[in-house]
Protein backbone atom coordinates (compact mmCIF):
# COMPACT_ATOMS: atom_id res chain seq x y z
CA UNK A 1 0.00 0.00 0.00
CA UNK A 2 1.74 3.19 -0.99
CA UNK A 3 0.75 6.04 1.58
CA UNK A 4 1.86 8.71 -0.01
CA UNK A 5 0.10 7.83 -3.01
CA UNK A 6 -3.23 7.48 -0.68
CA UNK A 7 -2.46 11.26 0.72
CA UNK A 8 -2.23 13.05 -2.89
CA UNK A 9 -5.73 11.57 -3.54
CA UNK A 10 -6.82 12.75 -0.06
CA UNK A 11 -5.50 16.10 -1.33
CA UNK A 12 -6.63 16.08 -5.08
CA UNK A 13 -9.96 15.34 -3.65
CA UNK A 14 -10.34 18.08 -1.11
CA UNK A 15 -9.13 20.66 -3.86
CA UNK A 16 -12.17 19.65 -6.08
CA UNK A 17 -14.61 20.45 -2.91
CA UNK A 18 -12.52 23.60 -3.01
CA UNK A 19 -13.28 24.45 -6.39
CA UNK A 20 -16.93 23.57 -6.06
CA UNK A 21 -17.32 25.74 -2.66
CA UNK A 22 -15.62 28.80 -4.90
CA UNK A 23 -17.97 28.57 -7.75
CA UNK A 24 -21.63 28.21 -5.52
CA UNK A 25 -20.30 30.85 -2.77
CA UNK A 26 -20.00 33.56 -5.73
CA UNK A 27 -22.16 36.61 -4.19
CA UNK A 28 -22.89 34.59 -1.05
CA UNK A 29 -24.61 36.15 2.00
CA UNK A 30 -26.32 35.02 5.16
CA UNK A 31 -29.68 33.75 3.79
CA UNK A 32 -27.34 31.40 1.11
CA UNK A 33 -25.52 30.71 4.01
CA UNK A 34 -28.34 29.47 6.16
CA UNK A 35 -31.06 27.96 3.36
CA UNK A 36 -29.67 28.43 0.32
CA UNK A 37 -32.21 31.14 -0.68
CA UNK A 38 -34.90 28.12 -1.09
CA UNK A 39 -33.60 27.52 -4.33
CA UNK A 40 -31.62 24.51 -4.39
CA UNK A 41 -32.81 21.68 -6.48
CA UNK A 42 -34.99 18.89 -4.85
CA UNK A 43 -33.57 15.78 -6.58
CA UNK A 44 -29.85 17.54 -5.92
CA UNK A 45 -30.72 17.88 -2.34
CA UNK A 46 -32.20 14.23 -1.74
CA UNK A 47 -29.46 12.36 -3.44
CA UNK A 48 -26.41 14.64 -1.31
CA UNK A 49 -28.62 13.40 1.96
CA UNK A 50 -27.79 10.47 1.49
CA UNK A 51 -24.15 11.05 1.89
CA UNK A 52 -24.99 12.70 4.80
CA UNK A 53 -27.03 10.34 6.97
CA UNK A 54 -25.11 7.31 6.04
CA UNK A 55 -21.50 9.16 7.07
CA UNK A 56 -18.48 7.54 8.47
CA UNK A 57 -20.77 5.12 10.64
CA UNK A 58 -22.48 3.56 7.77
CA UNK A 59 -19.61 3.37 5.61
CA UNK A 60 -17.72 1.40 8.52
CA UNK A 61 -19.52 0.90 11.55
CA UNK A 62 -22.78 -1.01 9.70
CA UNK A 63 -20.67 -3.89 7.47
CA UNK A 64 -19.61 -4.60 11.23
CA UNK A 65 -22.34 -5.51 12.58
CA UNK A 66 -23.21 -8.39 10.43
CA UNK A 67 -20.75 -10.07 12.85
CA UNK A 68 -21.72 -10.61 16.60
CA UNK A 69 -20.43 -7.97 18.21
CA UNK A 70 -21.25 -7.57 22.13
CA UNK A 71 -23.28 -4.99 22.97
CA UNK A 72 -26.66 -3.76 24.89
CA UNK A 73 -28.07 -3.71 21.21
CA UNK A 74 -27.04 -7.16 20.19
CA UNK A 75 -26.86 -6.62 16.86
CA UNK A 76 -26.06 -9.57 14.69
CA UNK A 77 -26.57 -10.70 11.06
CA UNK A 78 -28.55 -8.27 9.41
CA UNK A 79 -30.83 -7.33 12.31
CA UNK A 80 -29.74 -3.13 12.24
CA UNK A 81 -31.89 -3.95 8.76
CA UNK A 82 -35.09 -3.36 11.40
CA UNK A 83 -33.95 -0.06 12.94
CA UNK A 84 -33.58 0.82 8.78
CA UNK A 85 -37.47 0.03 8.27
CA UNK A 86 -38.20 1.86 11.12
CA UNK A 87 -36.42 4.99 9.92
CA UNK A 88 -38.62 4.77 6.61
CA UNK A 89 -41.43 4.89 8.28
CA UNK A 90 -39.79 8.05 10.26
CA UNK A 91 -39.58 10.06 7.21
CA UNK A 92 -42.58 9.53 5.99
CA UNK A 93 -44.05 10.55 8.77
CA UNK A 94 -41.86 13.92 8.31
CA UNK A 95 -42.67 13.89 4.78
CA UNK A 96 -46.46 14.40 6.07
CA UNK A 97 -46.77 16.05 9.19
CA UNK A 98 -43.08 18.42 9.87
CA UNK A 99 -42.55 19.79 6.22
CA UNK A 100 -45.75 21.04 5.59
CA UNK A 101 -45.61 22.64 8.76
CA UNK A 102 -42.12 24.31 8.24
CA UNK A 103 -43.04 25.49 4.92
CA UNK A 104 -46.37 27.22 6.49
CA UNK A 105 -44.56 28.97 8.73
CA UNK A 106 -41.85 29.92 5.97
CA UNK A 107 -39.02 29.26 9.34
CA UNK A 108 -35.11 29.64 8.82
CA UNK A 109 -34.78 27.63 11.80
CA UNK A 110 -36.65 25.16 12.64
CA UNK A 111 -36.77 25.82 16.40
CA UNK A 112 -38.62 28.93 15.95
CA UNK A 113 -41.62 26.91 15.66
CA UNK A 114 -41.13 26.75 19.26
CA UNK A 115 -40.61 30.54 19.92
CA UNK A 116 -44.22 31.08 17.48
CA UNK A 117 -45.88 27.76 19.30
CA UNK A 118 -45.23 29.09 22.95
CA UNK A 119 -42.88 31.24 23.87
CA UNK A 120 -38.67 32.10 23.32
CA UNK A 121 -37.73 30.01 26.43
CA UNK A 122 -39.14 26.58 24.37
CA UNK A 123 -37.57 28.07 21.50
CA UNK A 124 -34.01 28.69 23.08
CA UNK A 125 -34.13 25.32 25.13
CA UNK A 126 -34.86 23.13 21.86
CA UNK A 127 -32.02 25.07 20.04
CA UNK A 128 -29.91 24.27 23.23
CA UNK A 129 -30.67 20.25 23.28
CA UNK A 130 -29.94 20.21 19.10
CA UNK A 131 -26.48 21.97 19.73
CA UNK A 132 -25.55 19.09 22.35
CA UNK A 133 -27.13 16.30 20.38
CA UNK A 134 -25.57 17.37 16.95
CA UNK A 135 -22.25 18.34 18.23
CA UNK A 136 -21.86 14.92 19.84
CA UNK A 137 -23.26 13.30 16.97
CA UNK A 138 -21.04 15.05 14.11
CA UNK A 139 -18.24 14.68 16.28
CA UNK A 140 -17.97 11.00 17.15
CA UNK A 141 -18.62 9.96 13.15
CA UNK A 142 -15.69 12.57 12.35
CA UNK A 143 -13.74 10.77 15.18
CA UNK A 144 -14.63 7.23 13.39
CA UNK A 145 -13.13 8.18 9.84
CA UNK A 146 -10.14 10.17 11.62
CA UNK A 147 -9.20 7.68 13.62
CA UNK A 148 -9.13 5.13 10.92
CA UNK A 149 -6.43 7.63 8.74
CA UNK A 150 -4.56 7.87 11.75
CA UNK A 151 -4.16 4.30 12.46
CA UNK A 152 -3.69 3.21 8.55
CA UNK A 153 -1.88 6.64 6.82
CA UNK A 154 -0.63 9.06 9.41
CA UNK A 155 0.67 7.59 12.01
CA UNK A 156 3.39 6.02 10.28
CA UNK A 157 4.70 8.96 9.09
CA UNK A 158 4.72 10.50 12.84
CA UNK A 159 1.66 12.63 12.29
CA UNK A 160 -0.08 12.74 16.38
CA UNK A 161 -3.67 11.95 16.25
CA UNK A 162 -4.42 15.54 17.06
CA UNK A 163 -2.59 16.69 14.06
CA UNK A 164 -4.43 15.15 11.93
CA UNK A 165 -7.81 16.40 13.59
CA UNK A 166 -6.61 19.48 13.24
CA UNK A 167 -6.13 19.40 9.34
CA UNK A 168 -8.92 17.39 8.62
CA UNK A 169 -11.30 20.40 10.50
CA UNK A 170 -9.08 23.19 8.35
CA UNK A 171 -10.00 21.51 5.37
CA UNK A 172 -13.78 21.16 6.24
CA UNK A 173 -13.58 25.01 7.42
CA UNK A 174 -12.65 26.08 4.47
CA UNK A 175 -15.25 24.71 1.89
CA UNK A 176 -17.55 26.03 4.32
CA UNK A 177 -16.61 28.96 5.09
CA UNK A 178 -18.55 31.26 2.38
CA UNK A 179 -21.37 29.29 1.05
CA UNK A 180 -22.94 27.02 3.86
CA UNK A 181 -26.33 25.29 2.66
CA UNK A 182 -25.70 26.44 -1.17
CA UNK A 183 -22.11 24.92 -1.15
CA UNK A 184 -23.30 21.85 1.17
CA UNK A 185 -26.02 20.72 -0.85
CA UNK A 186 -23.46 20.17 -4.32
CA UNK A 187 -20.04 19.33 -2.23
CA UNK A 188 -22.61 16.39 -0.62
CA UNK A 189 -23.55 15.22 -3.91
CA UNK A 190 -20.48 14.83 -5.27
CA UNK A 191 -19.64 12.88 -2.12
CA UNK A 192 -22.62 10.53 -2.26
CA UNK A 193 -21.69 9.47 -5.94
CA UNK A 194 -17.88 8.34 -4.28
CA UNK A 195 -19.23 6.89 -1.92
CA UNK A 196 -22.01 4.46 -3.68
CA UNK A 197 -19.30 4.53 -6.05
CA UNK A 198 -16.40 2.65 -3.24
CA UNK A 199 -19.37 0.51 -1.93
CA UNK A 200 -20.05 -1.09 -5.06
CA UNK A 201 -16.81 -1.62 -6.22
CA UNK A 202 -15.70 -3.03 -3.05
CA UNK A 203 -18.75 -5.71 -3.67
CA UNK A 204 -18.85 -6.92 -6.99
CA UNK A 205 -14.67 -7.13 -6.10
CA UNK A 206 -15.38 -9.43 -2.90
CA UNK A 207 -17.94 -11.43 -5.34
CA UNK A 208 -15.40 -11.71 -8.01
CA UNK A 209 -12.26 -13.10 -5.46
CA UNK A 210 -14.92 -15.51 -4.22
CA UNK A 211 -16.04 -16.20 -7.11
CA UNK A 212 -19.84 -15.57 -6.65
CA UNK A 213 -22.66 -14.33 -7.89
CA UNK A 214 -25.37 -12.45 -5.79
CA UNK A 215 -27.62 -15.77 -5.68
CA UNK A 216 -24.47 -17.70 -4.65
CA UNK A 217 -23.05 -15.41 -2.28
CA UNK A 218 -27.00 -14.98 -0.92
CA UNK A 219 -27.07 -18.54 -0.23
CA UNK A 220 -23.44 -18.28 1.74
CA UNK A 221 -24.40 -15.35 3.91
CA UNK A 222 -27.15 -17.67 4.60
CA UNK A 223 -25.26 -20.72 5.79
CA UNK A 224 -23.32 -19.14 7.89
CA UNK A 225 -26.37 -17.48 9.92
CA UNK A 226 -25.67 -13.84 8.67
CA UNK A 227 -28.82 -13.13 6.95
CA UNK A 228 -30.69 -13.97 10.33
CA UNK A 229 -33.05 -10.00 10.00
CA UNK A 230 -35.88 -10.30 12.34
CA UNK A 231 -35.02 -11.08 16.40
CA UNK A 232 -38.55 -12.09 17.93
CA UNK A 233 -36.81 -12.51 22.05
CA UNK A 234 -38.93 -9.48 23.54
CA UNK A 235 -35.94 -9.65 26.40
CA UNK A 236 -33.00 -8.48 23.80
CA UNK A 237 -32.10 -5.28 22.46
CA UNK A 238 -32.68 -5.67 19.38
CA UNK A 239 -36.30 -7.12 19.33
CA UNK A 240 -37.95 -6.34 16.43
CA UNK A 241 -40.30 -3.77 18.02
CA UNK A 242 -38.18 -2.56 19.77
CA UNK A 243 -36.32 -1.54 16.32
CA UNK A 244 -39.05 -0.02 14.20
CA UNK A 245 -40.51 1.68 16.71
CA UNK A 246 -37.21 3.18 17.68
CA UNK A 247 -35.84 3.75 14.09
CA UNK A 248 -38.64 5.59 13.60
CA UNK A 249 -38.98 7.84 16.28
CA UNK A 250 -34.87 8.42 15.83
CA UNK A 251 -35.67 9.10 12.58
CA UNK A 252 -38.06 11.66 13.60
CA UNK A 253 -36.23 13.25 16.04
CA UNK A 254 -32.64 12.77 14.18
CA UNK A 255 -34.02 14.28 10.97
CA UNK A 256 -37.35 15.76 10.97
CA UNK A 257 -36.46 17.71 14.60
CA UNK A 258 -32.48 18.33 13.16
CA UNK A 259 -31.83 21.57 12.16
CA UNK A 260 -28.90 20.36 9.68
CA UNK A 261 -31.50 17.62 7.79
CA UNK A 262 -34.13 20.02 7.48
CA UNK A 263 -31.75 23.23 6.66
CA UNK A 264 -31.11 21.26 3.77
CA UNK A 265 -35.05 20.18 3.17
CA UNK A 266 -36.42 24.22 3.41
CA UNK A 267 -33.70 24.98 0.85
CA UNK A 268 -36.03 23.32 -1.67
CA UNK A 269 -38.14 25.76 -3.69
CA UNK A 270 -41.59 24.43 -2.24
CA UNK A 271 -43.32 21.74 -0.27
CA UNK A 272 -44.11 19.82 -3.00
CA UNK A 273 -40.85 19.15 -4.20
CA UNK A 274 -39.17 18.92 -0.48
CA UNK A 275 -41.76 16.33 -0.02
CA UNK A 276 -40.53 14.49 -3.35
CA UNK A 277 -36.75 14.53 -1.81
CA UNK A 278 -37.59 13.25 1.48
CA UNK A 279 -39.69 10.37 0.42
CA UNK A 280 -37.12 9.50 -2.79
CA UNK A 281 -34.27 10.19 -0.40
CA UNK A 282 -35.80 7.48 2.29
CA UNK A 283 -36.96 4.99 -0.28
CA UNK A 284 -32.61 4.77 -1.68
CA UNK A 285 -31.94 4.81 1.67
CA UNK A 286 -33.58 1.63 2.35
CA UNK A 287 -31.75 0.04 -0.70
CA UNK A 288 -28.03 1.44 0.49
CA UNK A 289 -28.06 0.40 3.57
CA UNK A 290 -29.24 -3.40 2.48
CA UNK A 291 -25.67 -2.85 0.02
CA UNK A 292 -24.03 -2.05 3.35
CA UNK A 293 -25.01 -4.90 5.23
CA UNK A 294 -24.91 -6.99 2.51
CA UNK A 295 -21.32 -6.38 2.30
CA UNK A 296 -20.44 -6.63 5.76
CA UNK A 297 -21.65 -10.32 5.40
CA UNK A 298 -19.48 -10.53 2.17
CA UNK A 299 -15.90 -8.80 3.72
CA UNK A 300 -16.65 -11.62 7.15
CA UNK A 301 -16.86 -14.72 4.34
CA UNK A 302 -13.64 -13.07 2.70
CA UNK A 303 -11.52 -12.94 5.71
CA UNK A 304 -12.76 -16.28 6.66
CA UNK A 305 -11.65 -17.29 3.45
CA UNK A 306 -8.60 -15.10 3.76
CA UNK A 307 -7.43 -17.49 7.08
CA UNK A 308 -9.09 -15.29 9.73
CA UNK A 309 -11.17 -17.03 13.13
CA UNK A 310 -12.73 -16.87 16.38
CA UNK A 311 -11.78 -16.71 19.92
CA UNK A 312 -14.30 -16.91 21.97
CA UNK A 313 -13.67 -15.71 25.86
CA UNK A 314 -15.76 -14.99 28.88
CA UNK A 315 -15.58 -12.46 31.31
CA UNK A 316 -18.15 -12.33 33.79
CA UNK A 317 -21.18 -12.09 32.62
CA UNK A 318 -20.05 -11.19 29.03
CA UNK A 319 -19.19 -13.58 26.19
CA UNK A 320 -17.11 -11.72 23.34
CA UNK A 321 -15.91 -12.72 20.11
CA UNK A 322 -12.92 -11.91 18.54
CA UNK A 323 -13.24 -12.28 15.24
CA UNK A 324 -9.49 -11.62 12.99
CA UNK A 325 -5.68 -12.68 12.22
CA UNK A 326 -3.56 -14.04 13.90
CA UNK A 327 -0.24 -12.01 14.72
CA UNK A 328 3.27 -13.17 15.66
CA UNK A 329 2.38 -14.11 19.13
CA UNK A 330 0.05 -16.68 17.66
CA UNK A 331 -3.44 -14.27 19.48
CA UNK A 332 -5.82 -12.82 16.94
CA UNK A 333 -5.75 -9.65 16.44
CA UNK A 334 -9.75 -8.32 16.45
CA UNK A 335 -10.90 -7.15 12.87
CA UNK A 336 -14.93 -6.88 14.59
CA UNK A 337 -17.18 -4.01 14.15
CA UNK A 338 -15.83 -0.92 12.49
CA UNK A 339 -11.99 -2.47 12.58
CA UNK A 340 -13.46 -5.20 10.08
CA UNK A 341 -13.62 -3.15 6.51
CA UNK A 342 -10.63 -0.82 7.52
CA UNK A 343 -8.28 -3.87 7.78
CA UNK A 344 -9.12 -5.44 4.87
CA UNK A 345 -8.94 -2.29 2.58
CA UNK A 346 -5.74 -0.66 3.85
CA UNK A 347 -3.56 -3.62 6.08
CA UNK A 348 -2.84 -5.54 2.69
CA UNK A 349 -5.46 -7.67 2.22
CA UNK A 350 -7.45 -5.76 -0.98
CA UNK A 351 -5.19 -5.03 -4.09
CA UNK A 352 -3.92 -1.33 -3.90
CA UNK A 353 -6.36 0.02 -6.58
CA UNK A 354 -9.77 -0.89 -4.27
CA UNK A 355 -7.37 0.96 -1.17
CA UNK A 356 -7.94 4.11 -3.11
CA UNK A 357 -11.08 3.39 -3.80
CA UNK A 358 -11.98 2.47 0.07
CA UNK A 359 -10.06 5.78 0.47
CA UNK A 360 -12.06 7.85 -1.41
CA UNK A 361 -15.22 6.64 -0.21
CA UNK A 362 -14.11 6.62 3.41
CA UNK A 363 -13.31 10.60 2.85
CA UNK A 364 -16.62 11.03 1.28
CA UNK A 365 -17.95 9.33 3.89
CA UNK A 366 -16.09 11.86 6.60
CA UNK A 367 -16.77 15.27 4.80
CA UNK A 368 -20.79 14.77 4.40
CA UNK A 369 -22.13 14.63 7.63
CA UNK A 370 -19.19 16.68 9.52
CA UNK A 371 -19.62 19.98 6.98
CA UNK A 372 -23.52 19.52 7.57
CA UNK A 373 -23.02 19.47 11.55
CA UNK A 374 -20.33 22.39 11.38
CA UNK A 375 -23.25 24.75 9.28
CA UNK A 376 -26.13 23.89 10.96
CA UNK A 377 -24.81 24.12 14.56
CA UNK A 378 -22.91 27.72 13.54
CA UNK A 379 -26.90 29.01 11.49
CA UNK A 380 -28.78 27.72 15.17
CA UNK A 381 -26.59 29.56 17.50
CA UNK A 382 -26.42 32.59 15.36
CA UNK A 383 -30.29 32.19 14.29
CA UNK A 384 -32.02 30.28 17.45
CA UNK A 385 -29.32 31.47 20.39
CA UNK A 386 -28.31 35.09 19.19
CA UNK A 387 -31.43 36.03 17.20
CA UNK A 388 -29.22 37.24 14.86
CA UNK A 389 -31.38 37.60 11.84
CA UNK A 390 -33.73 40.15 14.09
CA UNK A 391 -30.96 42.47 14.89
CA UNK A 392 -31.69 45.48 12.78
CA UNK A 393 -28.95 47.64 14.77
CA UNK A 394 -26.62 45.58 13.12
CA UNK A 395 -25.15 45.89 9.03
CA UNK A 396 -24.57 42.85 7.02
CA UNK A 397 -21.46 42.62 7.34
CA UNK A 398 -21.28 42.65 10.95
CA UNK A 399 -23.66 40.25 11.19
CA UNK A 400 -21.44 38.35 8.70
CA UNK A 401 -18.55 38.81 11.16
CA UNK A 402 -20.03 37.15 14.10
CA UNK A 403 -21.17 34.28 12.39
CA UNK A 404 -17.29 33.59 11.14
CA UNK A 405 -16.53 34.08 14.79
CA UNK A 406 -19.07 31.55 15.70
CA UNK A 407 -18.50 29.02 12.73
CA UNK A 408 -14.92 28.84 14.08
CA UNK A 409 -15.71 28.63 18.03
CA UNK A 410 -17.83 25.23 17.07
CA UNK A 411 -14.81 24.41 14.70
CA UNK A 412 -12.41 23.92 18.21
CA UNK A 413 -15.63 22.74 19.72
CA UNK A 414 -15.30 19.87 17.59
CA UNK A 415 -12.04 19.76 18.16
CA UNK A 416 -12.22 19.17 21.65
CA UNK A 417 -15.06 16.56 21.73
CA UNK A 418 -12.94 14.61 18.56
CA UNK A 419 -10.19 14.21 21.41
CA UNK A 420 -12.38 12.99 24.10
CA UNK A 421 -13.98 10.03 21.70
CA UNK A 422 -9.92 9.21 21.19
CA UNK A 423 -9.72 9.08 24.88
CA UNK A 424 -12.92 6.94 25.21
CA UNK A 425 -11.57 4.53 21.90
CA UNK A 426 -15.08 2.30 22.16
CA UNK A 427 -14.51 -0.11 19.04
CA UNK A 428 -18.36 0.69 17.69
CA UNK A 429 -19.43 4.30 17.65
CA UNK A 430 -22.40 3.39 16.33
CA UNK A 431 -23.77 2.13 19.42
CA UNK A 432 -22.76 5.05 21.33
CA UNK A 433 -24.28 7.77 18.87
CA UNK A 434 -27.38 5.55 19.05
CA UNK A 435 -27.54 6.25 22.83
CA UNK A 436 -26.74 9.84 22.77
CA UNK A 437 -29.39 10.05 20.09
CA UNK A 438 -31.76 8.85 22.89
CA UNK A 439 -30.78 10.82 25.87
CA UNK A 440 -30.48 13.63 23.93
CA UNK A 441 -32.75 13.97 21.07
CA UNK A 442 -35.74 12.87 23.07
CA UNK A 443 -36.72 16.18 25.18
CA UNK A 444 -36.88 17.53 21.39
CA UNK A 445 -39.52 15.09 20.49
CA UNK A 446 -41.31 15.83 23.39
CA UNK A 447 -41.46 19.33 22.86
CA UNK A 448 -42.64 19.38 19.68
CA UNK A 449 -45.11 16.29 19.81
CA UNK A 450 -46.30 18.65 22.64
CA UNK A 451 -46.92 21.55 20.36
CA UNK A 452 -48.03 19.84 17.89
CA UNK A 453 -50.48 17.56 19.35
CA UNK A 454 -52.08 19.87 22.51
CA UNK A 455 -53.33 23.30 22.51
CA UNK A 456 -52.16 24.10 25.73
CA UNK A 457 -49.33 26.90 26.55
CA UNK A 458 -46.25 27.22 28.59
CA UNK A 459 -45.03 29.39 31.39
CA UNK A 460 -42.03 31.54 30.67
CA UNK A 461 -40.13 30.80 34.10
CA UNK A 462 -37.54 28.19 33.61
CA UNK A 463 -39.46 25.07 33.88
CA UNK A 464 -39.53 23.84 30.17
CA UNK A 465 -35.91 23.61 30.48
CA UNK A 466 -35.69 21.86 34.16
CA UNK A 467 -38.21 19.48 32.16
CA UNK A 468 -36.45 18.85 29.33
CA UNK A 469 -33.27 18.21 31.47
CA UNK A 470 -34.94 16.08 34.04
CA UNK A 471 -36.27 13.87 31.57
CA UNK A 472 -33.09 12.32 30.22
CA UNK A 473 -32.13 11.84 33.80
CA UNK A 474 -34.71 9.91 34.59
CA UNK A 475 -34.57 7.62 31.65
CA UNK A 476 -30.97 7.04 32.34
CA UNK A 477 -32.08 5.89 36.21
CA UNK A 478 -35.07 3.91 34.63
CA UNK A 479 -32.71 1.63 31.98
CA UNK A 480 -30.33 0.77 34.60
CA UNK A 481 -33.35 -0.44 37.21
CA UNK A 482 -35.22 -2.20 34.62
CA UNK A 483 -31.89 -3.57 33.17
CA UNK A 484 -31.18 -5.15 36.65
CA UNK A 485 -34.73 -6.91 36.19
CA UNK A 486 -33.65 -8.98 32.72
CA UNK A 487 -35.24 -6.44 30.22
CA UNK A 488 -32.36 -4.52 27.68
CA UNK A 489 -33.84 -1.27 27.06
CA UNK A 490 -31.98 -0.54 23.44
CA UNK A 491 -33.62 2.12 20.82
CA UNK A 492 -36.89 2.65 22.74
CA UNK A 493 -35.26 4.56 24.97
CA UNK A 494 -35.73 7.87 22.82
CA UNK A 495 -39.82 6.69 23.63
CA UNK A 496 -39.35 6.57 27.17
CA UNK A 497 -37.28 9.90 27.21
CA UNK A 498 -39.54 11.68 24.36
CA UNK A 499 -42.92 10.51 26.86
CA UNK A 500 -41.40 11.63 29.68
CA UNK A 501 -40.54 15.03 28.95
CA UNK A 502 -44.30 15.47 27.24
CA UNK A 503 -45.46 14.08 30.53
CA UNK A 504 -43.57 16.97 32.37
CA UNK A 505 -44.33 19.58 30.17
CA UNK A 506 -48.45 18.61 30.46
CA UNK A 507 -47.77 18.76 34.32
CA UNK A 508 -46.59 22.26 34.14
CA UNK A 509 -48.94 23.39 31.27
CA UNK A 510 -51.71 26.06 31.36
CA UNK A 511 -54.73 26.25 28.96
CA UNK A 512 -55.04 28.10 26.09
CA UNK A 513 -58.23 28.48 24.14
CA UNK A 514 -56.69 29.68 20.73
CA UNK A 515 -53.25 29.77 20.38
CA UNK A 516 -52.07 30.85 16.59
CA UNK A 517 -49.32 28.67 14.91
Amino acid sequence: MNITLLLIIIFAYFIVLLGVAYYTSRNSDNQSFFIGNRKSSWWLVAFGMIGTSLSGVTFISVPGTVGKVSTSYAFGGFEYFQLILGNFIGYVIVAMILLPLYYKMNLTSIYTYLSKRFNTEAHKTGSAFFIISRAIGATARLYLVINVLDIFLLKSLGVPFWATTVLILLMILLYTFEGGVKTIVFTDTLQTSFMLISLIACILFVLKSLNLDFIQAIDSLNAEGYLHTFNFDYHSGSFFLKHILGGMFITIAMTGLDQEMMQKNISVKNLRDSKKNMLTFATVLLLVNFLFLFMGGLLYLYAMNHGAEYEVYSNGDVIKNIFGFSDSSGAIKNIMGDNLFPTLSLGGYFPQLLSIIFIIGLVSALFPSADGALTSLTSSFCVDILGLPKKQNLTEKKKKMIRIRIHLIFTFIFLLLILVFKKINNESIVYIIMDLAGFTYGPLLGLFAFGIFTKKSLPKNGMIFTVCLIAPIISYLSRMLISKLGYGIGLELIILNSGLTFLGLLLISQNKNKIKI
